[in-house]
């Protein structure tokens, strides 16, 4: 009964801000556009769902993940959202790890982010725990044409289940057409050696829906973000999905990988595991974003987003380390265990 109270409330507050916009939204800056992406750390709410096994984001989970969490969370998420936006409207964010449209709406229907205009697509996938990639834009910036969940299937490993490849076309209000993908790849927790494949499968599946996008339209402006849960150089990466560095597009390639050259994002990486750094949150884009007279990008204007809000001190293994919102079982009120990654596209 409560969770469908709240879902009432939300499609009357929905329903209600598209009969009568916000008064106080902040114009959008004529010459750019903001791009980003963030893993949200496990964004759950804190209701039991019958239709799931996994229940431990819940009060009486292992996880103890209670309403009052769960609101500090999304303070926190939406906070930090308008620090690195310096309060400009985001474009287009793809985020991952999140639930449901509830928790989609908490954050961007619910607090000083609705005066963005924010609008999501959201699929529900197969994932074992219920969570999800999903696509946010602004009304304002960005007209949504066509979306779809690309489904995760290995033909050599049936059992496998991962995350979908979350795909949405926009038009920009200026003549452009801008196709995204949003990515969760298969995480390394069964090992490396042990998930190599079930990664160079998701490869497979991107590359193949790219490809047939520019066999159509063969300038097309796209952008891929996400966590891929490798870094820039593995064979996933830059063999299968074939994205290499800026300066190696000059060569031909169709995908440029932004992030892979971690010395130019302006921080060491965008996740930490004891005391090396690693960057598994990443944007690739089209050569003809890099070459576009209209809408297009340049390397310098990507970087990893590290306020200080995101960061805590590390005494084990000195410098810093993520503000999450847990280790393990241990609930610790922070944010997430990866930083944004962000990418400035101009007019």
């Amino acid at each position: 009964m409560k969770y469908c109270i709240f879902l009432i409330m939300i499609l009357l507050a929905r329903f209600r801000d598209d009969l009568n916009p916000p008064s106080d939204t902040v114009p959008p800056s004529p010459d750019s556009v903001m791009v980003a992406f963030w893993n949200l750390e496990n964004f759950f709410d804190p209701f039991v769902d019958s239709t799931r096994v996994y229940n431990e984001f819940t009060e009486d989970g292992s996880q103890h993940w209670t309403t009052s969490r769960f609101y500090q969370k999304r303070n926190n998420i939406y906070k930090a959202i308008l620090a690195f936006s310096n309060h400009q409207a985001i474009g287009i964010m793809g985020v991952c790890e999140v639930e449901n449209d509830f928790v989609l709406n908490a954050v961007f229907g619910m607090t000083p982010l609705k005066r963005f205009h924010y609008r999501w697509v959201h699929y529900e996938g197969l994932d074992r725990r219920g969570i999800d990639p999903a696509i946010v834009y602004s009304i304002d910036r960005f007209q949504l044409m066509h979306s779809e969940a690309v489904p995760y299937r290995n033909p050599d490993d049936t059992t496998m289940v991962s995350r979908d490849i979350l795909y949405a076309k926009f038009f920009d209000y200026r003549s452009d057409t801008l196709h995204c993908f949003v990515n969760h790849w298969p995480s390394k927790y069964r090992g490396e050696l042990e998930t190599v494949e079930a990664r160079n499968c998701a490869a497979r599946i991107l590359r193949r829906k790219v490809d047939s996008i520019v066999g159509v339209v063969p300038d097309a402006k796209i952008v891929i973000m996400g966590d891929f849960n490798d870094t820039p150089d593995a064979p996933c990466l830059s063999e299968v999905l074939q994205a290499h560095g800026p300066c190696d597009t000059v060569n031909g390639h169709l995908l440029c990988n932004l992030f892979a050259q971690p010395g130019k994002l302006g921080f060491k990486g965008t996740l930490k595991y004891q005391d090396s750094w690693m960057v598994f949150d990443q944007i690739i884009v089209s050569r003809s974003l890099l070459e576009s007279a209209t809408l297009h990008c340049r390397p310098e204007d990507a970087h990893i987003v590290h306020d200080d809000m995101l960061l805590i001190d590390d005494p084990t293994y000195h410098g810093k380390k993520l503000n999450r919102t847990y280790l393990g079982p241990k609930y610790l009120g922070g944010f997430s265990d990866h930083l944004p990654v962000l990418l400035l596209l101009r007019y």
